[in-house]
C-alpha cells in the first residue's frame, strides 16, 4: 500500500518539475526573442543598404598610447617628421581574434597605429617609430590604436591628438582648438574585393564629445542614403553596390545643424569590386 500512498507526492513533484522546465523555455524563448528585436531595431537599411552598428570585438582596456615625438604644440624642420611613441599593454603586428577578423578586411601585419594628419586619410604603422613627410604649416595629427582589421580602440588613453608646426606657417592660419569637439574620419579606404566586399566596415573617432539618442550624432550618408548614428561604434554596412561608393560623415547636434570644426563634415569614396 505504500508505494500507492507516494503517488499523489510525486505527481506533484512531477508537476512542479514540469511548470518550471516550461517557465525556463518560456523565459529562453524570451530572452532570445528580446535579442532578435534588438539586433533588428539597431540596423538601419535604406536603398538596400543595410548600416549595423556592433561592439562585440576583444577589448583592450589598458591599452595605452603616447607621442613622445613631436612633442604637442612643438615647430620642428620642414620634410620628414620624426614619430616616436611609447606603448603599453597593446602588441603591434598581432593578429586580433574574434568573429569580425574572419569577415573584415584584416591587414595581414596585424595591430597597429592609425595616424592621422588634417584628416586626410590615414597611414597605418606597425612600429612605434616612423617618419612622414609634411609639408609646411599647421598640422592636427590624431594618433589612435587600431586591432587587425582596423577597428579603433576607443577609450581616453588609446588616442592622442596635437597640434604640430612643421617649418613656416602661413599669416592668418587659424588656431585649431583642440578642447572643441571633433570628428575624424578613418574607415572605409580605398578598394574591396572578394569576400571583404560583403561588410564593409564604418569606423570614425570622436574627441570631447559623445553620442546620444535625442542629443549629437553622426549623420552619416552613403550613396545619397541617410543614417542617423546615436552610438559611437564601429557600423557594419551591407548590401553596397559594386563600383564607386561614397560616405560623407557629419558631426551634427539635437536639431540636426553641423557642430563647427574643421574636419566635422567629411566626403570619402571607396571601391567595391567582385
Amino acid at each position: 500500500m505504500k508505494p500507492f500512498a507516494l503517488l499523489p507526492g510525486v505527481a506533484l513533484l512531477l508537476a512542479l518539475a514540469a511548470c518550471d522546465a516550461a517557465k525556463i523555455q518560456s523565459d529562453t524563448s524570451n530572452s532570445s526573442t528580446a535579442e532578435m528585436v534588438t539586433t533588428t531595431a539597431a540596423t538601419q537599411a535604406k536603398n538596400g543598404i543595410r548600416v549595423t552598428p556592433f561592439n562585440d570585438s576583444p577589448k583592450f582596456p589598458e591599452a595605452q598610447l603616447i607621442l613622445k615625438t613631436p612633442p604637442a604644440g612643438s615647430t620642428v624642420p620642414s620634410g620628414a617628421v620624426a614619430f616616436d611613441y611609447d606603448l603599453s599593454n597593446f602588441l603591434l603586428t598581432k593578429m586580433t581574434g574574434g568573429m569580425h577578423a574572419a569577415h573584415l578586411a584584416n591587414s595581414q601585419k596585424g595591430q597597429h597605429i592609425h595616424n592621422i594628419v588634417d584628416n586626410e586619410p590615414y597611414t597605418a604603422h606597425y612600429d612605434t617609430e616612423f617618419t612622414k613627410n609634411l609639408v609646411d604649416g599647421q598640422h592636427v595629427v590624431l594618433s589612435f590604436l587600431s586591432r587587425s582589421y582596423h577597428e579603433s580602440l576607443k577609450h581616453r588613453g588609446a588616442y592622442d591628438l596635437r597640434v604640430v608646426t612643421v617649418g613656416k606657417v602661413a599669416p592668418g592660419t587659424p588656431k585649431f582648438d583642440v578642447t572643441a569637439p571633433h570628428l575624424f574620419y578613418s574607415r572605409p579606404k580605398d578598394v574591396y574585393t572578394g569576400k571583404d566586399a560583403e561588410r564593409v566596415m564604418l569606423d570614425f573617432y570622436l574627441v570631447n564629445t559623445t553620442l546620444e539618442p535625442g542629443g549629437t550624432q553622426v549623420r552619416a550618408t552613403i550613396n545619397g542614403a541617410e543614417f542617423m548614428l546615436d552610438q559611437w561604434a564601429p557600423y557594419m554596412m551591407e548590401g553596397l553596390p559594386i563600383g564607386e561608393n561614397t560616405v560623407k560623415l557629419e558631426l551634427v547636434d539635437a536639431s540636426g545643424n553641423l557642430i563647427p570644426g574643421p574636419y566635422n563634415s567629411v566626403t570619402r569614396n571607396f571601391s567595391i569590386q567582385p
